[in-house]
């Protein structure tokens, strides 16, 4: 069972579920209540086995990494538990597969955006996290797809919608992340990754997540007014909370109890925001 378990976190269960939870919520969004569920299942398979393949992927080549990471040292990628040779044989395998299900059984565009997602995750989000306190946006784009993935399953194009729903992604990741980044500042210390926190310091990343977490707001609120879509308007006002939380409790309370905060109000808001989306065809 340990082994099993290894492999298992090898793929990062819990980025795995996320990614696939939006890009059902971005599927429901436009198929409901007509619903063809050969369809979803394709889609949701083969999202899930390419996400699986860049989290394996992105293990074998942060293993340096990870290893100068008090959290992360002790990964089974790490200590050669699991292995790299397996590493690279889930990531190509799961992505073949996953890559031919959804060009067969889904379409072009959707399999298209999902090999933009990889590059991104894998080699962009890669190499930057390594070099520039730019990376977390760079590595936005990979998690803004899933939601426009599950959108362009059913619909075939990308519209203003789609592109407003991964505009919703990239703002909801940014203070999502930041706010790790601040509680677990001293990993990424040790690590000797640039990102925002250990460049710019605690404080001004503070700052940005305030502003990225309103930008979130904005976007939910003009993608609800798009067809007075009233499920999406309450999404915006959780969304108003978790500002709030941080505007009240930033000047009262160390960063890192703030940024522990805003990451648990995050996590419930993602939960609204998949929820939102799918009763908007049902009850707007």
């Amino acid at each position: 069972m340990r082994h099993f378990n290894a492999y298992a976190a090898a793929v990062k269960p819990e980025r795995t579920f996320f990614n696939v939870l939006m890009t059902l919520a971005g599927f429901l969004f436009v198929s409901l209540p007509h619903l063809d569920w050969a369809l979803p299942i394709y889609t949701l398979l083969g999202t899930t086995l390419i996400v699986m393949s860049a989290c394996a992927a992105n293990n074998f080549t942060d293993r340096g990494v990870d290893a100068q990471m008090p959290r992360t040292k002790k990964r089974a990628t790490v200590t050669g538990e699991v292995p790299a040779h397996a590493l690279l044989t889930m990531a190509a395998t799961f992505g073949l597969v996953g890559f031919a299900i959804l060009l067969v059984h889904v379409n072009v565009l959707t399999a298209v955006l999902g090999a933009v997602a990889y590059v991104d995750y894998v080699v962009l989000y890669g190499w930057s996290k390594r070099t520039t306190p730019w990376s977390t946006l760079i590595g936005t784009i990979s998690g803004a797809v899933p939601l426009m993935a599950g959108y362009t399953a059913v619909t075939g194009h990308l519209d203003l919608d789609a592109w407003l729903l991964g505009l919703i992604m990239v703002f909801w990741q940014m203070p999502h992340f930041y706010a790790i980044g601040v509680f677990r500042l001293k990993d990424y210390q040790a690590g000797k990754l640039p990102i925002w926190p250990v460049k710019y310091g605690t404080r001004n990343t503070q700052l940005w997540i305030l502003i990225y977490v309103w930008l979130y707001v904005a976007t939910v609120f003009l993608l609800a007014l798009q067809e007075n879509r009233w499920p999406l308007m309450a999404v915006g006002v959780y969304g108003l909370y978790w500002l709030y939380v941080g505007l009240r409790r930033r000047p009262t309370v160390a960063p890192e109890a703030w940024a522990r905060q805003m990451f648990g109000v995050s996590l419930f808001t993602l939960l609204v925001l998949a929820a939102g989306l799918t009763l908007v065809p049902i009850l707007a």
